[in-house]
């Protein structure tokens, strides 16, 4: 694809998969049809939560498009979030948002498409340390909430694979979280006033 000019990701993927396929069917991996049906499902079962978001994802940025809502959220917040404030509303409201639904990359395709035009108009549309800092507040709120949600997949996963109670697992993540999230709160608020 990226060969002759079109590099779409999907379309590579695609090629690349059914290509695995006819090449582990001619080499005869497979004992059966059955056995081949039930590895493919058990590998569909493995993405398609990472699908879902995705979806979801493309579905929520459709939608705020089509109500400008980028454009009202930036107008609403104008009025009181100021570059010093930036950083800090960011990183709260990016860990709010990926403890509550368990998912980092659900939480930059959410909140990447709002804050980053903010960010934009208080620099002049230019690309100065602030914006670094308010992308790394959303990634690192993100990174917070799926390291310690109850519902985050990489909890249940970590959990199930030390053999430990989910509970459990999920209280003793929770100080090293949060020690690390107050770290980083003093620190982007530090940063605002900086920048």
């Amino acid at each position: 694809f990226i060969l002759i000019g079109s590099a779409k990701t999907l379309e590579a993927f695609i090629v690349a998969t059914l290509y695995l396929a006819v090449v582990l069917g001619v080499q005869k991996y497979f004992k059966d049809v059955r056995e081949f049906t039930n590895v493919s499902l058990n590998g569909i079962k493995g993405v398609l939560p990472a699908i879902i978001i995705l979806a979801l994802a493309y579905c929520i940025n459709t939608v705020t498009r089509t109500l400008k809502a980028q454009e009202f959220i930036i107008s609403v917040m104008q009025g009181w979030v100021t570059p010093t404030t930036l950083l800090v509303v960011t990183f709260i409201t990016a860990c709010l948002i990926s403890y509550f639904t368990g998912t980092s990359w659900g939480t930059y395709a959410i909140l990447t498409p709002f804050v980053l035009p903010l960010a934009f108009q208080l620099t002049g549309g230019e690309i100065t340390p602030l914006i670094y800092a308010t992308v790394a507040a959303i990634f690192g709120g993100g990174v917070f909430g799926d390291h310690v949600s109850p519902v985050s997949d990489t909890t249940v996963l970590a959990s199930f694979a030390s053999a430990c109670d989910h509970v459990d697992h999920v209280v003793t993540q929770l100080p090293y979280g949060l020690t690390a999230a107050i770290i980083s709160l003093l620190l982007y608020t530090l940063l605002g006033i900086v920048l």
